[in-house]
């Protein structure tokens, strides 16, 4: 960045477009469209299969957690946006007042795209590592594949690549297991 260039701020946002999703990333502003339809129903589905026994408590599941789309998060001097989160109660035993989130995920979930795989990979997967968040998921609806990554003093560790019609159990929520064949659109 040269000494020209300014950084972005947070009101930077506020005049996107709805269509638009902005993040701020190392003070950069990095927009990208709203989810093609194959990759809102991965986020919406997977939020509907973790968020029922894990924010709910429904179906004999543990509950103990907030299970949110879309949640703004403001982890230091970034504005970051995963397609899903996850917060365990008793770390965050109520939501904030605030339209965003100062207080890093336990669990964060991206549905890549072309339009957003470099920038989820490369720049806020670091990020989430920094910030503590414990566990990292990556979803590939094109691909069919979900990887599975545990932060491991601030790197990730891959521990798993399941895809297609896969029945897993993935931590943090390996109390149940996931049939993944509802995520794809055939």
């Amino acid at each position: 960045m040269t000494g020209a260039e300014r950084l972005a701020r947070y009101e930077d946002l506020f005049g996107l477009p709805d269509n638009v999703v902005g993040e701020i990333i190392a003070g950069q502003l990095h927009t990208h469209p709203r989810p093609a339809p194959a990759h809102a129903r991965a986020s919406s589905v997977l939020g509907n299969k973790v968020g029922t026994p894990f924010d709910q408590g429904e179906g004999g599941g543990p509950g103990g957690w907030w299970v949110l789309d879309e949640p703004e998060l403001h982890l230091s001097e970034d504005i970051l946006v995963p397609d899903l989160a996850g917060w365990r109660r008793e770390r965050m035993p109520a939501l904030p007042k605030t339209a965003w989130f100062e207080m890093a995920p336990d669990w964060v979930c991206e549905v890549i795209s072309p339009a957003t795989a470099r920038t989820d990979r490369v720049l806020k997967l670091p990020r989430y590592a920094a910030a503590d968040v414990a566990h990292c998921w990556l979803i590939d609806p094109d691909a069919r594949t979900l990887e599975a990554y545990a932060n491991q003093d601030g790197r990730w560790l891959l521990l798993g690549t399941w895809g297609g019609t896969d029945q897993a159990a993935i931590d943090p929520f390996a109390a149940i297991t996931l049939d993944l064949s509802g995520l794809w659109v055939d």
